[in-house]
């Protein structure tokens, strides 16, 4: 999945949420169709990581490949038929896959699924295990992006931050990354410890001045059963300097001509993140991996489901090609499906078209129409009927725009 950390002040907790009708979603088309793929292994578990990944002094390539092949292979019956519009290639550590095990991972998923010609491929790399020869390799095997974890180009928040290169590493990372191919994102953090509002902005001019036409912004967060929830660094920004921080991180950006156009996103013409784009949109994901979610859509239902979760365990059931490798599998009520989709469409500075709402869920608008109403009425969504779209005031309290959704007031 793509890096969701919040950049606005949080609401109260979620409430119960108000009874709708019950009953599967009719769907008159499909949306489009994306592949995430985990790669759950990484040098060394940042103290600041949530996510799925797993320190391993060499990760087990071979057998990893045989699952994923297992795995896709019992996904096919669910999506036979259907186009796939991007490829992203998330962890963990992907760029520690060989050069030959990379291109067998591309070449099973052309094998086996309706890739389109024109499909995003990204793919996720670590400074620290970037070689220009096997950034030239995986782009001959067909990746079109790389997303570098930056993070900074400060060695001391660098260390702080626990990652395994340093500034010296960062830079080098990006010339080969841009020399392999023409599209490169680069992740950034800010409210570090210690950090000030100049140097938070060095860091963005640092990244301005390899020309970047994607930038992600992740607001450091002390996510729970992570190293630093529990031994939370010492300095951090208040609110307020966060605060300050996005903007002017914002104004520094949008004088450069990257926009923003996702609350952690901000992008040149032409190069936003096509796969991103089709969650936000409340597209269909096919999630293959240890841990991988997954969204599949169905002309009378909606099926959310998840891999499981520990690498070993995942691979040993994938083998046994029996379905075991899913630890979770539910058709999404017709009650929680506005939620689902506003959680990820107002995420969007431009929202949605209206009519994406009935399209994606198989609901009418009028399924919502009290929220609605409450939200503009409030000054939180665009009053303009053809979009569903935050104003300036609901993306500064964006989690209290989305609740409304799950509440019902």
């Amino acid at each position: 999945m793509p890096r969701t950390i919040p950049l606005q002040p949080v609401g109260a907790a979620p409430r119960a949420r108000a009874v709708m009708p019950a009953g599967p979603a009719t769907l008159t088309s499909l949306p489009p169709l994306s592949v995430y793929v985990h790669v759950p292994w990484c040098v060394r578990k940042c103290p600041y990581c949530d996510f799925n990944s797993h320190a391993a002094a060499e990760m087990p390539e071979r057998a990893y490949l045989d699952a994923l092949r297992a795995d896709l292979e019992q996904s096919l019956p669910s999506i036979w038929g259907r186009q796939v519009v991007s490829v992203f290639l998330g962890g963990g550590t992907p760029s520690l896959l060989s050069a030959a095990g990379l291109d067998e991972l591309l070449a099973m998923l052309r094998a086996c699924l309706n890739l389109l010609p024109d499909a995003e491929i990204t793919m996720e790399a670590n400074p620290g295990t970037a070689e220009a020869q096997r950034f030239r390799d995986y782009a001959g095997s067909g990746v079109t992006r790389f997303s570098l974890g930056i993070q900074s180009f400060d060695d001391a928040q660098l260390g702080r931050l626990g990652r395994i290169h340093d500034a010296a590493q960062a830079r080098a990372g990006i010339e080969m990354a841009q020399r392999a191919v023409s599209r490169v994102n680069l992740d950034l953090m800010f409210a570090l410890p210690g950090q000030t509002l100049e140097a938070c902005l060095a860091d963005v001019r640092q990244a301005l001045s390899f020309g970047t036409e994607h930038l992600s912004m992740y607001h450091l967060t002390l996510e729970p059963n992570t190293v630093f929830a529990k031994y939370p660094p010492e300095g951090l920004p208040d609110d307020d300097v966060g605060a300050a921080m996005q903007d002017a991180v914002e104004a520094e950006l949008a004088a450069a001509g990257l926009q923003r156009y996702e609350v952690s996103a901000y992008a040149r013409q032409g190069a936003r993140c096509r796969h991103n784009l089709n969650y936000w949109e409340f597209g269909d994901y096919l999630g293959l991996g240890p841990g991988a979610h997954g969204k599949l859509s169905f002309h009378d239902r909606i099926v959310r489901e998840a891999r499981a979760r520990q690498p070993e365990s995942w691979m040993e059931r994938a083998g046994r090609r029996d379905g075991s490798h899913i630890a979770e599998q539910r058709v999404v009520g017709a009650d929680e499906l506005p939620f689902e989709f506003m959680l990820n469409a107002l995420r969007l500075k431009d929202g949605v078209a209206a009519g994406l709402f009935a399209e994606r869920t198989g609901l009418s608008l009028a399924a919502i129409a009290h929220q609605l109403e409450a939200a503009t009425a409030k000054g939180l969504l665009d009053a303009d009927p053809t979009r569903l779209r935050a104003t300036a005031l609901g993306w500064r309290f964006l989690n209290d725009l989305q609740e409304m959704f799950l509440s019902g007031e």
